[in-house]
């Protein structure tokens, strides 16, 4: 290895370590919940208990933790949500197999009456599934979180979340009912359709799955056609956990590609997209780019250096079309390694070496910056979030992983679920051929 691979690998070890430290100081060892912002009396997020969970096996291999400590984190997690309230009352934890978003972080209670969340639900089940992959061992401890994680998954009834409807809904509240939203179209929700149509106990029917691609709209930016969905993070998550490459549904094999390639292209727009700049924000470049769901400094209309500008607080920024305020979140950058690592391993490079996110921060990055909104403040970098996200953590510790050793990948192309729902929803080809 040379010198400059050695220390990209030490880059990478670095950024891996202090987002894991955010699952193990920000979460409640006693049931397991994870805090969704660092930020005071905020609730937990079940999407950042499932980050939590598919990292442990990452944090064991890299010596993180060890095997013993990150065995008792995952059972105290399953244990809880196995058996924490499910049904129709307005403080439950979750209905029908399905969590709420949020959950107060001692009682693990439905918070701030959010709605039952199918996607938010996914990402924690996905977790839970990769631990139990993981957790292998013939020993009481192990069995139970595979048992557990088994349970939890085949809990859910899926059916009932299509609404009377083909497409998913978004969520339901005791208060009001199902969501009018539905998940058609692409986005973050390819995942959300896999599980449900791997499900043993209550699956989809595979006519859910193109209800879903029947809202897919493809593109063309900066040179490339793909299937468009505006902030960075829609192309991440669901890859996190199922390796997309080569294998093809439908609506792919008709482009002559895959999903792994729609996101490299995404994350190329979004560079290219930096380097034109066409509102001419600062800071933007070659090498600072990064366009998604986050924390931002409005809201606030101000004008600078002339030109009225309108800043946003957390909302779903994108690229090419936005919306665009000149804020700039290094963690989805580093979740797109896996796709693009020659434009991406730069681009971390330069955020760690010249824009000052990282001093005297116990976690990382921090969830996102704006050289371009007006703060009396020492960055030359402008304003930056004072908060770390617990749904930032987790794609960093897990797309590095996917880039250096595949192992989130492998462990999930063994889960049969996993497997049963990728055929389902009719992908073929690649390494589901040689299952």
């Amino acid at each position: 290895m040379n010198l400059k691979s050695l220390a990209t690998e030490v880059e990478l070890n670095m950024l891996q370590r202090e987002s894991f430290s955010y699952f193990m100081h920000e979460t409640n060892e006693v049931n397991g919940l994870v805090v969704d912002k660092s930020a005071p009396d905020w609730p937990a997020s079940i999407a950042a208990v499932g980050l939590a969970l598919a990292a442990y096996p990452i944090a064991v291999e890299r010596d993180f933790i060890g095997r013993e400590a990150a065995v008792k984190r995952v059972l105290t997690t399953l244990r809880f949500f196995w058996n924490s309230p499910q049904g129709q009352e307005a403080d439950a934890t979750g209905y029908r197999g399905f969590y709420y978003h949020f959950l107060d972080m001692q009682t693990g209670r439905r918070a701030w009456q959010c709605e039952l969340s199918t996607i938010d639900t996914a990402f924690f089940l996905a977790g839970a599934l990769t631990a139990s992959q993981y957790f292998d061992a013939d020993t009481a401890d192990e069995n139970e979180i595979r048992t557990l994680a088994d349970a939890l998954y085949r809990r859910v009834d899926w059916p009932w979340a299509q609404a009377g409807g083909v497409a998913l809904s978004m969520g339901w509240t005791p208060e009001n009912g199902f969501l009018p939203s539905r998940w058609k179209g692409y986005d973050e929700a390819l995942l959300l359709y896999i599980l449900g149509l791997g499900s043993p106990s209550h699956p989809l029917p595979e006519s859910c799955y193109a209800g879903w691609t029947s809202g897919y709209h493809w593109q063309k930016s900066y040179g490339y056609d793909y299937l468009y969905a505006g902030s960075l993070f829609t192309h991440q998550l669901s890859h996190i956990w199922v390796d997309f490459r080569s294998i093809q549904d439908a609506p792919m094999r008709a482009k002559g590609m895959d999903y792994f390639e729609n996101s490299r292209r995404a994350t190329l727009v979004q560079q290219q997209y930096a380097i034109d700049n066409p509102n001419g924000f600062a800071g933007y470049s070659e090498y600072c780019w990064g366009f998604t769901a986050s924390d931002g400094p409005g809201p606030a209309i101000l004008y600078v250096n002339g030109v009225k500008r309108e800043f946003f607080d957390y909302v779903a920024r994108g690229a090419p079309h936005g919306p665009d305020d000149g804020t700039i979140a290094p963690w989805v950058v580093v979740a797109s390694l896996p796709f693009a690592p020659e434009i991406v391993l730069p681009t971390i490079d330069y955020l760690v070496h010249q824009v000052t996110l990282k001093v005297g921060n116990p976690y990382g990055f921090k969830a996102s910056f704006n050289p371009s909104f007006p703060c009396n403040c020492d960055n030359p970098h402008g304003w930056v979030s004072p908060w770390h996200f617990g749904i930032d953590q987790g794609p960093i510790i897990l797309m590095i992983e996917n880039y250096r050793s595949g192992l989130p990948w492998s462990l999930m192309r063994d889960c049969p679920y996993i497997v049963n729902g990728l055929r389902r929803a009719g992908f073929q080809g690649g390494w589901l051929a040689a299952e």
